[in-house]
């Protein structure tokens, strides 16, 4: 700890003298010497001096602003770690307020399926966990995940990390649920149904099939044997089977699937 302290000790010093010719020599905008400024905001926050951090920050900022425009990457990338600083403080609607104003920069400069964008949605899911609002959290890492399999691929480790990371969180979740509404509440019952779903993509096809038999024996007490989202979940199971190589057991789900829609549906609905 005391070798740290004095390596971050040291890093201001020698920043203080870079910042002080980089302002000399180009400027006090100039997109180098804004960058030397957002460093020192980090020494600052990893110091735990995160009033000192938030001041550099909005230096830095305000001369990003002026100098590369309130979209650019660079500029969103401080407001990002801005709203770092107040989720380290557990000031968190103000890191989510910073938060949804990188990510909408984010959206508008690099699309919403771009890595750091992810990173962002990824972020403020983090803060609503903080908070223990699991439900938005999770509503936020589905997003997130929804992203990263998309640009990343399903097998990337971020990818696997994220949903090895939901698992965890439905259950935190679930565990709220059953207490406060109940074990065959809709709403206990579409978390059951989502975890079961994380195990599918974990490859876990006998734990998947456990919680879905879970999801559908409390869906057909609760909502009924056709209700869509009992008839989903049957098509769930039909798609472990699948995935299992079983194909004979795949088929005897997904036409029990089949013909619920068609009796709920009709048999032209989508």
């Amino acid at each position: 700890v005391y070798r740290r302290h004095r390596r971050q000790h040291e890093a201001l010093r020698w920043y203080r003298w870079a910042l002080a010719g980089l302002e000399k020599a180009l400027g006090e905008d100039h997109p180098d010497t804004l960058t030397t400024i957002n460093d020192m905001a980090g020494v600052f926050r990893e110091q735990g001096q995160y009033e000192k951090a938030l001041e550099w920050y909005k230096r830095a900022l305000a001369g990003q602003e002026k100098a590369l425009g309130v979209d650019h990457p660079i500029t969103l990338t401080t407001i990002n770690y801005m709203a770092g600083v107040f989720e380290d403080q557990g000031q968190y609607e103000k890191a989510l307020e910073w938060y949804g104003r990188a990510l909408a920069g984010r959206e508008k400069a690099l699309g919403m399926d771009h890595p750091i964008t992810l990173t962002t949605i990824n972020n403020m899911a983090g803060v609503f966990d903080n908070q223990g609002q699991y439900e938005k959290a999770l509503e936020w890492y589905g997003r997130a995940l929804a992203g990263q399999e998309k640009a990343l691929g399903v097998e990337h480790p971020y990818t696997l990390t994220m949903i090895n990371n939901m698992a965890m969180w439905y259950g935190r979740a679930l565990a709220g649920q059953e207490k406060a509404l109940g074990v065959d509440h809709p709403d206990t019952l579409s978390t059951i149904n989502n975890m079961a779903m994380v195990f599918r993509k974990q490859g876990q096809y006998e734990k998947a099939l456990e919680w879905y038999g879970r999801a559908l024996a409390g869906q057909e007490k609760a909502l009924g044997v056709d209700h869509p989202h009992t008839l989903t979940t049957i098509n769930n199971m039909a798609l472990v089977f699948h995935n299992q190589g079983q194909h004979e057991k795949a088929l005897e789900w997904y036409k029990r699937a089949l013909a619920g829609r068609e009796k709920a549906l009709g048999v032209d609905h989508p």
